[in-house]
């Protein structure tokens, strides 16, 4: 068979790792050929392709990003995309198109499927926040390099008595802001699932500082907002999905905390650190398993699916159930962070 790939939306580590799989399988076990189209749903629509075989992805598997590039391109906001999109498809004899990548990439990729395309889906999102999966690659990582941060904000905080806001990312979902408050020994975790009370984080703050405790560390996700709805974020700008472009509550916060407390604030972003470098070995497991699954059901003519973690088990779920809805942080598990919190 003629098998293409594309990773599409943000990058994170372990996405080599899929596409390794899927050339080791597919070129080794199945003698199929390999294709590669740059950039995401970009390079389908300009037609910008790469051959691709075992020998490309030696020494790729500790290496974060993507070598095929990525972007958040959507050929339905395209004049003609679509269309587009299956011609390219049809030139290049494409038998089935394997699409790496989070909620809007397999949104695309779903919206083919129901068109005719064959194409098998491989979730991909540091935030953890597609319902189908229960973990995503590229999570683990990004929440161990929350966790390494705040390890070494800790000491710092405490020899100034300070006060340490670390933005992360969780547009719509907190699943990295809480495991890593969790992990990192956090003062308090605010998430997108629950607007908060910048009153209530303050009163948490004096009273760790007046207890004799010092420092304190706030994890907040990039898309949490005040229960007021006073500290507006968003700069306005949109991708080409409709999403606003993030950033900013970890300094309106950190500046909130400190005119309201008097004790210094100081603000983090982590920013694109979080999807950078090499990905832990847990995620380099997970995104080669998911690899082989999808070279799997590319054989077995199982199109309009995507691969997925279901109690340690890789599954296949419809794609159009993988991008239905968005996983939200368990209400239980903020319980439990809540018990280490002030």
């Amino acid at each position: 068979m003629r098998i293409a790939m594309l990773t599409g939306g943000g990058d994170c580590p372990g996405l080599n790792a899929v596409m390794r799989a899927v050339a080791r399988k597919g070129e080794r076990i199945h003698g199929d050929q390999l294709l590669g189209f740059r950039d995401g749903w970009r390079g389908v629509l300009d037609d910008d392709a790469v051959a691709l075989s075992v020998q490309s992805f030696r020494g790729t598997l500790p290496r974060g990003g993507t070598i095929l590039g990525s972007s958040r391109t959507n050929p339905y906001k395209v004049d003609g995309g679509p269309d587009r999109v299956r011609a390219v498809l049809a030139d290049r004899e494409v038998d089935a198109l394997v699409a790496i990548g989070g909620e809007d990439t397999l949104g695309v990729a779903a919206r083919l499927s129901e068109e005719g395309v064959a194409v098998v889906g491989v979730p991909k999102t540091i935030d953890n926040d597609l319902s189908a999966t229960e973990l995503t690659f590229g999570f683990n990582t990004a929440v161990q390099i929350c966790v390494d941060a705040i390890d070494r904000l800790h000491t710092t905080a405490e020899s100034h008595d300070r006060v340490m806001v670390v933005e992360v990312m969780g547009r719509h979902a907190g699943h990295i802001a809480t495991w890593a408050a969790i992990a990192g020994g956090a003062t308090e975790v605010l998430v997108p699932e629950e607007p908060f009370d910048i009153e209530e984080v303050c009163a948490t703050i004096r009273r760790r500082h007046e207890g004799g405790r010092y420092a304190s560390i706030v994890v907040v996700a990039e898309g949490s907002t005040p229960r007021e709805g006073t500290m507006a974020l968003a700069s306005g700008e949109v991708d080409a999905f409709g999403h606003v472009r993030l950033g900013g509550i970890g300094d309106q916060l950190a500046q909130a905390i400190e005119a309201r407390t008097g004790y210094e604030t100081r603000a983090i972003v982590l920013g694109h650190v979080q999807r950078g470098g090499t990905p832990t070995a847990f995620d380099r497991v997970l995104a080669t398993r998911f690899g082989i699954a999808a070279v799997d059901a590319v054989h077995d003519g199982d199109f309009g699916k995507m691969v997925a973690l279901r109690a340690g088990n890789i599954v296949r779920v419809p794609l159009s159930e993988a991008t239905d809805e968005l996983k939200l942080v368990d209400p239980s598990i903020l319980a439990v962070a809540r018990v280490f919190f002030g």
